[in-house]
């Protein structure tokens, strides 16, 4: 059982996601997203869920299952939430700079 794959998406508010055959398409206010299903794939659209299933348990729809579900998952975020990217800086630097020393400085200098 694949536990990515099983979890249903939830479509926040301001979402709609369309499909249509093994097309999918999610508009939202930041944008619209499209992409295609694989046909291996049933994807299955009620009450402001998005489920995902597969047609047995062969080795290929098994990563096809939870890789689908992930990349509906991101459009979704996608069209809902701006991309940002958070920097995170630790530390004070260089060893050598954290424990000055007092140097004598040579006559010929």
């Amino acid at each position: 059982m694949s536990r990515i794959g099983n979890a249903p998406v939830t479509i926040p508010e301001g979402v709609e996601v369309k499909l249509d055959g093994n097309h999918l398409t999610v508009k939202g206010p930041k944008g619209t997203l499209e992409r295609d299903i694989h046909k291996n794939i049933t994807v299955t659209i009620e009450d402001n869920l998005v489920k995902v299933t597969r047609p047995d348990d062969a080795n290929f729809n098994k990563g096809l299952h939870g890789l689908t579900r992930t990349l509906i998952k991101n459009m979704i975020e996608g069209v809902n939430n701006e991309f940002t990217r958070k920097l995170q800086i630790n530390g004070v630097g260089s060893v050598s700079y954290t424990h000055l020393r007092a140097h004598e400085t040579p006559e010929h200098l």
